[in-house]
């Protein structure tokens, strides 16, 4: 494989090993004719530059070409899917190879504070819903007041080696147990080699957040194991393994991951499509 001419690597930027992987996931390069195409790793660079920093997208480096650019290509990937296809891709390649745990998934959620920046989206009003305005907005963008302040909440379901499988975003003040048959139904990954696409682990182990009897009788429904350890006020405790409950970290490591990244840390973004990709490409980065 040929790799474009060799710069000084700087910290952040994709070695040549994840481009290497990376590369033939993306769309062909634009021919070199006419008016001058960015490639596509220059590009990248300058989106990690942003996702690791937090800063705006006008204060990116000229080294990383012009920051419209580099921006008009995000998006335009993002409207086009790229970022989740790719993820996915990354998925079923250590699925096949093996590397991915079944076994065993984990699930958790964090609030996220959102900088005043991410305010004022574009209002797309429903006349016909119940909701107000400003809560129809909340709702749609995943923002919302919560003990925390304006924030936004990420649930995330990780495998059993703590990288990422599967996110989704609500308001800050939304509980996790709400989202927790949709953050489970979503994630589905078609096996490269054939059969049936795979989606449910084998067991799933959460905290006392998740602790009622309809997620109970929703995993044993679907034919999962589960370790969630009951509420204090709870009847019935029954047995509980400890030894698996302890590696319920590895999905709190994952969010300490993502959170390495400042875009992450803090959301900016006003619209909650363009933060999910934001996480995906965080997520990506973690894949290779």
């Amino acid at each position: 494989m040929v790799l474009p001419p060799e710069s000084p690597q700087r910290r952040g930027d994709l070695t040549n090993r994840q481009w290497q992987r990376l590369q033939p996931l993306l769309p062909p390069q634009k021919p070199r004719v006419g008016r001058p195409n960015l490639d596509h790793r220059t590009t990248i660079n300058g989106i990690l530059w942003v996702l690791r920093t937090g800063a705006p997208w006008r204060d990116l480096p000229g080294r990383y070409g012009a920051w419209a650019t580099v921006s008009g290509r995000f998006y335009r990937w993002q409207r086009n899917g790229l970022w989740q296809q790719i993820l996915q891709t990354l998925q079923q390649q250590a699925d096949r190879e093996g590397k991915l745990n079944w076994q065993l998934h984990h699930v958790d959620g964090s609030v996220i504070r959102a900088h005043q920046h991410a305010a004022g989206a574009k209002r797309d009003l429903d006349p016909s819903s119940s909701l107000s305005p400003v809560e129809q907005a909340q709702q749609r963008e995943a923002l919302g007041y919560c003990k925390g302040g304006f924030s936004t909440k990420i649930h995330l379901r990780c495998e059993g080696n703590g990288l990422p499988m599967t996110f989704l975003l609500t308001v800050g003040e939304r509980h996790e147990a709400v989202v927790f048959e949709q953050l489970m139904e979503q994630g589905q990954l078609k096996r490269q080699w054939g059969g049936r696409p795979r989606l449910r682990p084998v067991r799933v182990v959460a905290d006392k957040g998740y602790s009622s009897g309809k997620i109970r009788r929703y995993l044993r429904r679907r034919g999962i194991c589960y370790t969630i350890p009951r509420k204090d006020n709870e009847k019935h405790r029954g047995k509980f393994d400890k030894s698996l409950y302890r590696q319920r970290n590895r999905v709190e490591r994952c969010f300490n991951r993502l959170k390495q990244f400042r875009r992450i840390a803090t959301r900016y973004e006003k619209k909650a499509q363009n933060y999910l990709a934001m996480l995906t490409i965080a997520s990506i980065l973690l894949w290779l």
